[in-house]
């Protein structure tokens, strides 16, 4: 298989994780959301800790620990990963899946408002039009629900941020991670600890299956990860963008079709919209991608 055919299946397999993820954590009930993240955070900065050292990554560790500018956009990272992972566990588990999933198809939206009013980056017409739409389908949501869908809002802007700081950050995705899980494992390990000494710890006592289900957790975040990471390095960018909708399309499409969430006319009016902006939002990309390399080729062949 060519390295760019591997990298697609590479990207395929982290977002179709990313977007069967709701058939996981209901598996860890009666373990409440908080409960469920502190276990994923505990779980995964084990995984992650024996992956830096099985890939040899332990020097760029250390070098995370002495930048400051680093390690303060690893910090801030860590912060809103944990408010997104509470988001949208607490999400699947209350029956708004398909509310999660639309935090994920705007998610490449409000990313580029932040660009806009973070980094002074400028629009182009067709992509001023996209935000109009996805605009006008966030009201049309919010009638449909009687109250802005803050599932959906909150981890747009909490993967965002989570994304513009790592981009800022510029380093490995493992040990970066591995830093995210280490700064926030202790307060995970004590809230852990507070459940088991009041006799509210649900690890251990529903079985093995379910306690091996709940250390599993740490498997389940580093797994997408690890193929996501070796899809970067394989294939082009818009490629990899266009793969980023395969995890909300699953997400939405067992909210509707497995675990069967309402889905009212405005609702899917709302949605609708939401994929208008995107197409259009994409369309551009993709030719004004294409568009600057026709220019590169030509600048570089005069």
């Amino acid at each position: 298989m060519g390295e760019s055919r591997r990298g697609l299946a590479l990207g395929v397999a982290a977002y179709g994780i990313w977007g069967a993820f709701p058939l996981y954590w209901p598996l860890l009930e009666p373990a409440g959301a908080m409960e469920i993240l502190a276990h994923r955070m505990l779980w995964s900065v084990v995984t992650m800790g024996l992956l830096v050292v099985a890939l040899r990554r332990t020097t760029q560790f250390r070098a995370l620990l002495r930048d400051r500018r680093v390690f303060t956009l690893l910090a801030l990272a860590a912060a809103v990963i944990t408010v997104n992972w509470f988001t949208y566990i607490w999400g699947v588990n209350n029956g708004r899946v398909v509310e999660t999933s639309l935090g994920y198809f705007i998610n490449p939206l409000v990313t580029v408002l932040m660009g806009v009013f973070i980094l002074g980056e400028r629009l182009r017409p067709l992509q001023w039009v996209a935000m109009g739409v996805a605009g006008a389908a966030v009201g049309v949501l919010t009638l449909d629900y009687g109250h802005l869908p803050w599932v959906a809002i909150v981890l747009a802007f909490s993967f965002g941020s989570y994304g513009l700081a790592k981009k800022t950050a510029n380093v490995g995705a493992v040990e970066s991670l591995t830093l995210e899980t280490t700064l926030v494992a202790p307060f995970a390990a004590l809230y852990i600890g507070w459940l088991v000494a009041h006799g509210e710890s649900n690890f251990g006592t529903h079985g093995l299956p379910h306690a091996l289900l709940i250390t599993s957790a740490g498997i389940v975040t580093a797994i997408p990860l690890i193929c996501f990471g070796a899809a970067a390095t394989r294939v082009s960018m818009v490629s990899l963008g266009l793969l980023q909708y395969l995890a909300p399309i699953l997400q939405f499409a067992l909210g509707v079709l497995y675990f069967h969430e309402d889905m009212p006319a405005g609702r899917w009016a709302g949605f609708v919209l939401v994929w208008v902006a995107l197409a259009i939002f994409t369309v551009e990309l993709v030719t004004h991608r294409r568009r600057q390399l026709r220019l590169t080729v030509v600048a570089s062949t005069a």
